[in-house]
Formats: C-alpha cells, structure tokens, sequence
C-alpha cells in the first residue's frame, strides 16, 4: 500500500511538474478523445440514414380485380413465412381507393372522376419489406412463380429496379466508408496520442536512468508514468465531453432536416452516461497504454 501510494502520488507530481508538456498531451488527448465520440455519433447517425433509407424501399404486388380476398391473404402469409421478408401489408381495392382520395382531396378534378365511375378501378396489393435490401430479387423471382402468375396482375420490382439497385450501393458505400473512417481515425488518434506521451516520458530520461542506477523495479518506474496516463485520459475525457455538448446542440438540428428519425440532441441525453463511460474507457485506456509501450525502452529487459 505504501509503495502503491507513493506511486500514484510520484504520478500526479510529474503531471503537474512537467507543466507546457502536460497541457500539449491532454490537447492532443482531447483531440483524439472528440474525434473517437464523433465516429460513435457518425455511426449512430449512419446507421439511422441506411435505415432511413431501407425503409423508403420496398416492392408492391398488384392482384388482378377477380381475385379473392382469401386468396391474396394465402400469398401473404406464404410471403411472410420466407426468410427474407421483413413484412407484408395487405391493401384491399377499397382502401386503396380511400388512400387515393385522401392524397388528391383538393384536386375537384380527378374527385369528380372518381364519382362518375360506377366501379372501384383500383387493385389490391401486397406491400413487402425485405429485411437486407439485397434480398428483393429473390423476393420478386418468388412472385414470378407459375402458379401465381395467374393472380398478379403486376409486381413492381422491375420498374423500380434501378433505383433499388443505387439504393442498395449508396447503403453499401455508406457502411463500407463508415467502417474505413472509423478504424484510420481511430488508429489515427492513438498513434498520435502515444507518440505525444512517449515524448513526455523522453523529456524525463535522466530522471528514469538515476532510478535504474539506485535499484529502483520496473514496477516503480513504470507506475508514476502510468499514473500520469490516467490521469492524462481522465482530464482529457472531461473536458472533451463538455467540448462536445455544445457541438451536439449546434448539429442537431441539422441532422433532424436531413434525416428526420433521429434527434440528436435527444439520444445524446438518453445516453449522456453510456457516451462519457465510453469516452473514459478510451482516453484512459489510451493513457495507460501508451505510457506502457513509452516507458519499456527505458526499463531493463
């Protein structure tokens, strides 16, 4: 206990002492620090735009007017019991035609078109979601099924091919960009942060020698370095989390126009506690393993 109180108090000595190099280190730390919860919040907000996008996809399946409710209801659930459906909604003739009144209201034309007409000209319809975006070809060679052919009157993928297809590699490039950014800045940061605490640890090499030379263990001459990485790492977490809440303010709003799902701001409260326990496990983490790495140079081997 002695030997560990002596430890941490030689740490916070040499935090202190070592002034300027102190405040460049937790400088560079916080920058690593906001640059590690930026990749969590641009992941959290990717996530939420590939979603957003997936569920602007879907195909629909259009019945042939003499086809039977019962009979629609049967494909449905075949269509729900494949793997690579998300869900089904069932939209009957009357409905439809509801939904399309609804949506031309304040148009008197097409109104007055629709009450002249003795017979609903709308189709019933399946509208399926697949769960992976990938899958809709495979759903829509199921509909091209012989014994189904002579229910549907149309199946909306072909149309709707392209756009599904450059819907399918924006959610593609979106996810590979997004893995790609996060481990170069995440190495980024740490080779940084490292190389900054290594130089910390260099400015004091003579005071590292004299101790090898009076018998000093390893342990002793490691434990103040990695005291001082700690408390690098908790200064460091602090100070960029209240940076950041500002920051999340400002772009909240911005984000809700581009991708009106999430709220920012409101995620950032719901998990203020998750998000400064993640960002305390990091710098701290990198804290003491970069005094680790930076001080065995000088440690016997």
């Amino acid at each position: 206990m002695v030997t560990l109180s002596r430890i941490i108090k030689y740490g916070i000595q040499a935090f202190l002492r070592n002034g300027w190099l102190s405040v460049s280190t937790v400088s560079i730390m916080i920058l690593a620090a906001l640059v590690f919860e930026g990749l969590i919040i641009f992941n959290v907000v990717g996530k939420s735009a590939i979603q957003s996008i997936q569920d602007k996809i879907d195909i629909s399946v259009y019945f042939k007017s003499n086809v039977a409710e019962d009979s629609i209801l049967s494909i449905k659930r075949s269509l729900e019991n494949l793997s690579e459906v998300k869900s089904v909604d069932y939209i009957s003739r009357e409905q439809a035609l509801d939904d399309f009144k609804a949506r031309h209201q304040s148009e008197d034309a097409i109104t007055q078109a629709l009450n002249e007409l003795n017979s609903n000209p709308l189709l019933a319809s399946l509208n399926i979601k697949a769960k992976d975006p990938h899958e809709y070809k495979t759903i829509a060679n199921y509909l091209q099924n012989q014994n189904l052919k002579d229910q549907i009157e149309k199946v909306t993928y072909a149309q709707n091919q392209v756009v599904i297809e450059r819907l399918i590699a924006l959610i593609d490039t979106l996810k590979n960009t997004g893995i790609t950014l996060t481990v170069f800045l995440s190495f980024l940061a740490v080779m940084v942060t490292f190389n900054t605490i290594r130089l910390a640890i260099f400015s004091n090499s003579d005071q590292i020698g004299i101790m090898r030379l009076v018998g000093a263990s390893n342990k002793f001459i490691q434990g103040p370095y990695v005291v001082e990485g700690v408390l690098y790492g908790i200064i460091s977490a602090i100070i960029s989390f209240i940076i950041l809440i500002p920051i999340i303010n400002f772009l909240s709003p911005y984000i809700n126009n581009f991708i009106p799902e999430i709220n920012l701001s409101s995620y950032f409260s719901a998990s203020i506690w998750q998000l400064l326990f993640y960002q305390l496990a990091f710098c701290v983490g990198v804290g003491i393993i970069s005094s680790s790495i930076a001080i065995r140079r000088y440690l016997r081997t």
